[in-house]
C-alpha cells in the first residue's frame, strides 16, 4: 500500500501565483510546439496552484527551498469555504485541458494528455455527484482510524519536515499552530456531512476514539509532536528554547484542538449505526461506483468485481492445497492450514524488543538477495535507498500491516517500508517475504522511485498517484519473485506469496460485498477469516480499512490482472523480439497511469518494436 494519495484531490488551487521549480516542465528531447507546448504550460499552472493550495505537496517531494520555502510555514485550508473553491478550480482546470487538440499530440504527451484528463475528470465527477467527504469520492468519512490530520500530520511531521536550521524548526512550528487550526477544520466539515446524513459506522468511531485518546493522553512535553521538534534541534544543535515554545503551544492550541474533534466523535456514537457499506450513505451506491473507478482506474462494474474474486480465490486456493500438500500440510481447508501455520512457534519472532530488531533484520537480507538480481529483469534500476522502519507506536492500533513512503525529488529523504509490529504474531516467518517484496523492492520502491527519478516526466505526473498501477504493479511484483528464483529453496515462502495473492482476491469479494452486496462488518470478517485463515483481530484491521475506503482494497487484483494480461499480449505479439526488461522498462518509465493508458503505453511498446 502506498500513501500519496490517488488524485490532485485538494491540489487543484486558486490562481494566486506561485513559482513552479524547472523540473516541473518536461524534459523531452525536442522543446514542445503547438498543442503540447500550450499542455505543459498549463500542467506548470496547475502544479504552481496546487502548491499554494496544498503547501505541504512541496514537503513530500523534498523541493519546500527556494522559491518554495514559504510552503514550509503552511498547511492546507480544509474548510468547507476552501473545499468548495477547490472543486470550482478542478472542474476549471479540465475544462481547460479540454480545450487542447487531443488528436494532435503523440506519443508521451498524448499519454501525459491523458493522464491529467483522468485524474480531473474523476474527481470532477465525485466533487459534483457528492457533497460529502471533503473533495471527491473514494473517502466519504473525514476523520476515522485511516483519515484525519490526526492520523496523518504527526507522522508527516515527524518523517518529511526535515529540520536543518533555526528557520527549518520555526516552520515546524507554524505548522503545528496549523495543526490545530486544521483539526477544527475537519470537525466543521464532519458536521456538515452528518447533517447530510453521513456518520462513519459504531466500530470506526470506535477505533478512531481509541487513536484519538491515544494522543490525549500524552502530557505535552511527551506528546511525538513535540518530541519531534526536541529530539532534531539538540541533535542538529539549533538554539533556543524548543521545549517552553513547543510544549505551550501543544498545550494552548494543538491539544485542546484534538480533544475537540473527539468530542465530537464521542457525540456521534449513540445514534451511529453498524452497517459497513457505503450503500447507506446519500448516493451510496453511485458512491461506490465512482470510489472504484477512482482507485482501480479500470473500467469494471462492482458485479465484475465479485465475480472476479470469487473466481480467484478459488483457483488461487487450489494452488496453495497442492503446495501445502508438497511441505507437510495435508489436514483441513486451504484457510485452516493458513491458520495452523500462522500459530506455530517456530515461524514466530518473540514479541519483544529484541525480537522485533531480528524481524527487521530478516527483512532487510532479503532486499539484498533480491537487488542483486534485478540487473536480469529490469534495464533501469532506481538510484534511491530503501529503509524498513517500524509503524510509529501511536498509530499502529488502526494502521495496515505495511506500506511504503516514496523518496523525495532532492534525493534526500529515502523511500521508506514502513511495517506494523504491534504484535509480531501478526507476521508470521513465512508471510514477511512477500510484504517486502511488495513493498520494496521488486515493489513499490522500484516503481515509484523511478517514477520520481523519470528525466522525461512533468512535476504533475510525479504527484499524481494510481492505486491501480501502483498496487497492481506491487501484486505484479511478487509474482516476478517467484519467477526471479525468491522462492526455489523456500516453499513456505511461497505458500506465503499464494496467501497474499488470495488476500488480494478476498478484497474484491468483501469490498464489492460490503459496498455493493449489503454484506456486514462480521460477515466480511468471516469470510477472509475462512478463506486465507488470518486470526480474527487481523481480519478485522483490514475490513474496517475498506469501510473507509471504498474501492481502493479492489484496485490491487485488478492493477495486477492488468500488468500481467499486458505481457501475455506484448510476449503473443512480439514473439522471439519479447524482452523482458524492455517490457518492464516500458511500463514503469512512462510513470503512474490509469489501467486504461497502461494498456496503450504497452500497445505503443509493442508497435515500436514490431518497426525496430
Amino acid at each position: 500500500m502506498t500513501t500519496r494519495r490517488d488524485l490532485l484531490a485538494g491540489a487543484a488551487a486558486l490562481g494566486a501565483a506561485a513559482v513552479v521549480p524547472k523540473l516541473a516542465t518536461a524534459a523531452t528531447a525536442a522543446k514542445p510546439t503547438g498543442e503540447a507546448a500550450k499542455m505543459y504550460a498549463m500542467f506548470d499552472r496547475f502544479m504552481a496552484q496546487a502548491f499554494r493550495r496544498s503547501p505541504e505537496l512541496a514537503t513530500s517531494l523534498g523541493i519546500d527551498k527556494g522559491d518554495l520555502a514559504w510552503t514550509k510555514y503552511e498547511l492546507s485550508d480544509f474548510s468547507l469555504t476552501a473545499n468548495a473553491e477547490s472543486k470550482a478550480i478542478n472542474a476549471g482546470q479540465l475544462a481547460e485541458l479540454r480545450t487542447l487538440d487531443r488528436k494532435q499530440l503523440s506519443g508521451m504527451d498524448a499519454v501525459n494528455y491523458d493522464t491529467v484528463e483522468f485524474t480531473l475528470d474523476v474527481q470532477d465527477e465525485g466533487s459534483r455527484k457528492f457533497q460529502y467527504g471533503g473533495v471527491g469520492a473514494g473517502a466519504p468519512y473525514v476523520v476515522s482510524q485511516l483519515t484525519g490530520a490526526y492520523q496523518q500530520m504527526p507522522d508527516f511531521l515527524d518523517t518529511q519536515h526535515v529540520i536543518e536550521a533555526k528557520g527549518d524548526a520555526d516552520a515546524y512550528m507554524a505548522r503545528m499552530e496549523a495543526f490545530a487550526r486544521l483539526l477544527d477544520q475537519e470537525a466543521e466539515v464532519a458536521r456538515h456531512d452528518v447533517a447530510l446524513g453521513v456518520t462513519p459506522p459504531d466500530f470506526v468511531l470506535d477505533k478512531a476514539l481509541t487513536q484519538l485518546k491515544s494522543f490525549l493522553a500524552y502530557t505535552p512535553d511527551k506528546a511525538p509532536m513535540v518530541a519531534s521538534l526536541l529530539r532534531r534541534t539538540k541533535e542538529k544543535n539549533i538554539a533556543g528554547d524548543w521545549a517552553a515554545q513547543a510544549e505551550g503551544l501543544y498545550a494552548e492550541k494543538v491539544r485542546p484542538a484534538l480533544a475537540r474533534q473527539a468530542a465530537l466523535l464521542e457525540s456521534l456514537r449513540p445514534k451511529a449505526v453498524h452497517d459497513a457499506g457505503v450503500w447507506r450513505l446519500p448516493d451510496g451506491e453511485d458512491y461506490y461506483r465512482v470510489s472504484l473507478r477512482q482507485y482501480t482506474t479500470a473500467n469494471i462494474t462492482p458485479d465484475e468485481v465479485h465475480a472476479m474474486g470469487l473466481e480467484l480465490v478459488k483457483s488461487l486456493g487450489a494452488q496453495a492445497d497442492v503446495l501445502m500438500r508438497k511441505a507437510g500440510y495435508a489436514k483441513g481447508s486451504v484457510g485452516e492450514r493458513y491458520r495452523a501455520m500462522a500459530k506455530d512457534p517456530k515461524q514466530l519472532y518473540p514479541n519483544t524488543d529484541a525480537g522485533k530488531e531480528q524481524l527487521l533484520k530478516a527483512l532487510n537480507d532479503k532486499v539484498k538477495v533480491v537487488q542483486a538480481k534485478l540487473p536480469g529483469y529490469f534495464g533501469q534500476l532506481p538510484k534511491a535507498p530503501l529503509e524498513i522502519r517500524r509503524v510509529p507506536k501511536a498509530i499502529e492500533a488502526g494502521a495496515p500491516g505495511g506500506y511504503y513512503y516514496s523518496p523525495s525529488l532532492d534525493g534526500k529523504r529515502p523511500g521508506i517500508y514502513w511495517i506494523n509490529l504491534r504484535d509480531t504474531a501478526e507476521n508470521p516467518a513465512w508471510s514477511l517475504p512477500t510484504l517486502t517484496y511488495h513493498e520494496g523492492i521488486p515493489g513499490h520502491h522500484l516503481q515509484l522511485s523511478l517514477n520520481n527519478e523519470a528525466g522525461d516526466l512533468p512535476l504533475i505526473r510525479k504527484v499524481i498517484g494510481f492505486s491501480g498501477y501502483s498496487e497492481g504493479w506491487a501484486l505484479y511484483a511478487e509474482n516476478l519473485a517467484v519467477e526471479m528464483g525468491m522462492y526455489d529453496h523456500d516453499v513456505l515462502g511461497h505458500i506465503g506469496m499464494i496467501h497474499d495473492a488470495m488476500f488480494r482476491a478476498v478484497r474484491l469479494v468483501v469490498d464489492s460485498g460490503m459496498h455493493h452486496k449489503r454484506w456486514s462488518r462480521e460477515q466480511a470478517v468471516k469470510y477472509m477469516v475462512d478463506n486465507i485463515g488470518d486470526n480474527e483481530a487481523t481480519a478485522v484491521t483490514e475490513i474496517e480499512r475498506y469501510c473507509v475506503w471504498p474501492g481502493q482494497a479492489s484496485s490491487y487484483m485488478v492493477g495486477k490482472i492488468t500488468w500481467l494480461n499486458a505481457r501475455e499480449r506484448a510476449k503473443k505479439a512480439l514473439g522471439p523480439k519479447f524482452d523482458i526488461k524492455k517490457f518492464h522498462d516500458a511500463g514503469l518509465l512512462a510513470g503512474g497511469v490509469p489501467l486504461t493508458v497502461l494498456d496503450r503505453v504497452i500497445d505503443d511498446y509493442v508497435a515500436s518494436t514490431r518497426k525496430a
